[in-house]
């Protein structure tokens, strides 16, 4: 082995006395956090504060007499990146069109909000809400139903 080779650690060392200061300063960090009060919130009952962005579930907006503002376009089924999203549109006598069945698989969701962009009358929006559990992936569809009040599956504690 060549000399050039050899690589002298103990040479890289700080001389002696010059490790006292960063292990005060480390021991000061310590110490200091040691005795602060601690940042916790006591969730289910306290909640971070979301911005107005945040998109969570979503909800089909209805007018004043309580009617969906869905026209069942079939825009939202169509842009949804996973295909999360399933319309089977009706039109009665008068020629309104209405979606008869309109499901959501969370699960499958990315929360993109491409479907909120896209719809032309405004009919669907993502929520707030953001702690949606359960214990079965079929409660996790939504139908029309479901997705009329979305704030009820908001998760309280138990």
């Amino acid at each position: 082995m060549d000399k050039s080779e050899i690589i002298n650690v103990s040479g890289m060392r700080p001389e002696k006395g010059k490790y006292v200061l960063p292990f005060l300063k480390g021991l000061a960090y310590t110490l200091k956090n040691f005795f602060s009060k601690p940042v916790t919130l006591q969730y289910p009952t306290q909640k971070t504060k979301r911005s107005e962005r945040w998109r969570g579930l979503h909800r089909l907006n209805v007018d004043e007499s309580g009617k969906l503002l869905c026209v069942a376009c079939g825009l939202c089924a169509a842009i949804c990146p996973p295909k999360a999203i399933t319309i089977i549109p009706y039109e009665d006598e008068g020629g309104t069109r209405y979606p008869e069945k309109f499901v959501i698989d969370e699960l499958r969701c990315i929360f993109c909000g491409f479907c909120q962009e896209v719809c032309p009358k405004g009919a669907i929006s993502l929520t707030g809400v953001y702690d949606y559990v359960d214990y079965n992936r079929r409660d996790f569809i939504f139908d029309i139903e479901k997705l009329k009040k979305p704030e009820t599956f908001e998760f309280k504690g138990k």
